[in-house]
């Protein structure tokens, strides 16, 4: 069976009874098969999507089908399904089996899209190359070697090689974009709020946010009106109305565009990726849009506050995985405090170790002013600089990442490095607007190349569109 990029491709065929739903699921089941060996998915559900593909194609025979009937999704390991496993891809939840839906999963039901397994991805989402997951590495597709990106590498690695037609990720601070310009899929991040995180596996609550990742930005533009929009279960959810996303998407009109000098002059920036970002502005000049170069001189501190503001988060959220409520325990402990220390110990990876302890140093007294509290007001200054640049300008332009896909191990021992490989995503996370990274095509080794465009909070509908025109849709 061929390889579907878009849902209207799918819904067509299946409306013309050239395909049915049976026949689609049992393609991504063989690919899922075929490519084990990249340990894209932690669990793959075979029953519940059989399932779920019997009662949505009766919808498509009647005519009574949602938006997404025909969407075969996988979502990422930090999302909650009810009476299905989740883990975070995480010793320390192991075995748990969800007790409730995440509202997003109850969004893509409702409109009858199929779920068809969950997503590897860095434990508990932290780490940007998906190598700290309890369940291993995922591999990146192109060249086995090299990394998917994280934390989202699953849901990157399994729309790139054809294993489901899209994927929700989570990006706290990129983790839906790095992965996705690693494996050439377009990855969407929305203004933060847009779409609920109930039942989202909780890393830093004032950064995480559902993300899409998707071969057609048609798609992401159907799933963002599907999942967005005001939820009981999250009062950190904008009750701004939902546009028709999908219906309105247009070539737009010519718009200013900013790029951020600094990103593109970073001596850290990979040549070929340069050159492939600036081919991609003169497309963007020839299709009538204005470009300008823009100076952003806070560069160099958005990942210290970034990372200090997270990892101080994190400290906090995963004080709940103590071995006593849920989760993992050692049964051999002797006494309270000696169950807390070793079921922490032992559940949790090193990285996400690393991380509770710097959230924790930061947090402490004697050093709460001079860490947390100055890096929050570091994240004002960014803040500020973002809405007066977005006051001029439609849009923001810079890189993704640094470079290419690295090789899996190639970083891991520099914990600093694996760091600066955010430089270009946090912006966005820290101001809390939308972002999207597009593909570029590969560089001459294949891998897939990248750019990244930014707009104000809430203007989803100009960036879809925007996108959409950029790649020709």
């Amino acid at each position: 069976m061929k390889k579907y990029t878009s849902l209207t491709e799918i819904q067509g065929e299946l409306a013309q009874k050239q395909l049915t739903l049976s026949q689609l699921i049992t393609h991504y089941f063989e690919q899922i098969e075929k490519n084990q060996h990249l340990n894209a998915f932690n669990e793959v559900f075979f029953d519940s999507t059989k399932k779920q593909a019997d009662l949505v194609q009766q919808k498509i025979d009647k005519g009574t089908a949602g938006k997404l009937a025909g969407m075969v999704i996988g979502i990422k390991d930090n999302i909650c399904y009810l009476d299905h496993q989740v883990s975070a891809s995480s010793k320390m939840l192991e075995g748990f089996v969800s007790p409730y839906s995440s509202t997003v999963v109850n969004r893509l039901l409702a409109e009858d899209a199929i779920i068809i397994g969950r997503l590897n991805c860095d434990e508990f989402a932290m780490g940007g190359s998906n190598e700290t997951s309890y369940f291993g590495p995922v591999k990146n597709a192109i060249d086995e070697e090299r990394v998917a990106g994280g934390s989202s590498g699953g849901s990157a690695v399994a729309v790139q090689a054809d294993m489901c037609l899209a994927a929700l990720g989570t990006d706290t601070g990129g983790s839906v974009r790095q992965p996705a310009a690693f494996c050439g899929n377009i990855g969407f991040k929305p203004t933060y709020g847009r779409i609920s995180r109930y039942g989202i596996i909780a890393y830093a609550s004032s950064f995480d946010q559902v993300g899409t990742i998707t071969t057609s930005v048609s798609d992401a533009a159907l799933l963002l009106e599907v999942l967005a929009g005001v939820d009981d279960a999250d009062s950190t959810v904008s009750s701004l109305p939902v546009p028709k996303y999908s219906q309105n998407l247009s070539q737009g009109g010519n718009k200013k565009i900013a790029v951020l000098k600094e990103t593109i002059e970073n001596d850290a920036l990979d040549s070929e990726i340069k050159a492939a970002i600036l081919n991609a502005i003169e497309t963007l000049k020839s299709q009538g849009h204005s470009i300008e170069y823009v100076s952003f001189d806070l560069l160099d501190y958005m990942v210290p506050a970034y990372y200090v503001l997270t990892t101080a988060e994190a400290s906090s959220n995963l004080s709940r995985y103590d071995g006593v409520h849920y989760g993992y325990r050692n049964t051999q402990a002797e006494s309270l405090n000696n169950l807390y220390k070793t079921s922490r110990a032992e559940g949790f990876g090193e990285e996400v170790k690393r991380r509770i302890m710097l959230g924790t140093f930061v947090l402490s007294a004697g050093y709460y002013d001079a860490y947390y509290q100055k890096a929050q007001q570091v994240r004002r200054l960014i803040r500020n600089k973002v809405d007066e640049l977005l006051g001029k300008y439609d849009f923001l332009l810079s890189p993704v990442t640094p470079t290419p896909a690295f090789k899996i191990g190639e970083n891991m021992q520099d914990p600093l490095v694996m760091y600066m490989a955010d430089i270009y995503t946090v912006l966005a996370s820290l101001a809390g607007i939308p972002a999207v990274a597009l593909p570029l095509g590969n560089n001459k080794s294949g891998l897939p190349l990248s750019v990244q465009l930014m707009t104000k909070h809430f203007n989803e509908q100009e960036l879809l569109n925007l996108s959409h025109s950029f790649l020709n849709e």
